[in-house]
């Protein structure tokens, strides 16, 4: 992980100084403190997806390219077979797999997100630009927003403002899945 740490931290260097920002200006535009946003850029914590997916909405940059270097090409279909999006690893709780990431200029980022049980609950909650709609695949979810807890299992879904603080936890002892789209 270290190495792909100090990638994604020369991507997000790499995008700060081709809109010639300062630190400062480019933390600020992302609302970020310069520690926190240094942080990232060199390597020392991981760039959680929802930064990523504010630096992609507020600077016309594509998330897939923040992620792997590569900027996508398609604009007319992208067929993803089955456990064959991109892999994405972020945290030990969740597994993500983004289903869309070939296709240039999307309007929405698309992942099937697989939730691990945890014997204590996740402490920190996420916010980020956009709206999102989650589909429960299999498993049971507890989705944690502002503070108020509720449970979804199979064929539940959730549609929610993405700058809420928010998380999903496994409940049940097993594994949960759900499709994501996240709406920039």
């Amino acid at each position: 992980m270290p190495e792909e740490l100090d990638q994604a931290g020369l991507r997000l260097k790499a995008v700060r100084e081709s809109l010639a920002l300062s630190v400062e200006d480019f933390a600020k535009s992302i609302h970020l403190d310069e520690k926190t946003y240094l942080d990232y850029e060199n390597g020392v914590k991981e760039i959680p997806l929802g930064i990523l997916h504010i630096i992609s909405s507020k600077h016309n940059v594509e998330m897939t390219a923040l992620i792997t270097g590569e900027d996508p090409h398609l604009k007319h279909i992208e067929i993803v077979k089955k456990d064959k999006g991109l892999v994405i690893e972020r945290r030990k709780e969740y597994n993500y797999q983004d289903l869309a990431a070939g296709f240039a200029h999307k309007k929405a980022e698309i992942f099937l997100v697989t939730v691990e049980p945890k014997k204590s609950e996740i402490k920190h909650a996420y916010s980020h630009t956009g709206q999102e709609f989650n589909y429960i695949l299999e498993g049971t979810l507890k989705i944690v927003f502002e503070g108020k807890e509720y449970i979804l299992e199979q064929g539940d879904s959730v549609y929610f403002n993405c700058g809420y603080c928010h998380t999903m936890i496994a409940v049940g002892g097993k594994h949960a899945k759900f499709l994501a789209v996240v709406f920039n």
